[in-house]
């Protein structure tokens, strides 16, 4: 979806993360849900450029573009 997101069965069980680190799109969500500014997020994780937390931003609004359909289950 994004070359700097990517989804490796081998890396944090197959979570998105920001490519070359461990650093999972849900973190970087959840930092900027609770409040944060994109400055704090780049404080705490510094290996992150700017462009990686854009990144996330657009991967999550990409994902829920979907159309999404629940099912009951037996």
């Amino acid at each position: 979806m994004n070359e700097r997101i990517v989804i490796d069965p081998q890396i944090c069980n197959g979570r998105p993360v920001v490519k070359g680190t461990r650093i999972t799109v849900q973190t970087i969500m959840e930092f900027l849900a609770a409040g944060d500014t994109v400055e704090d997020v780049l404080d705490e994780y510094p290996s992150l450029t700017k462009d990686d937390v854009n990144a996330c931003h657009g991967w999550v609004s990409r994902l829920m573009s979907n159309h999404f359909h629940f099912a009951a289950l037996s």
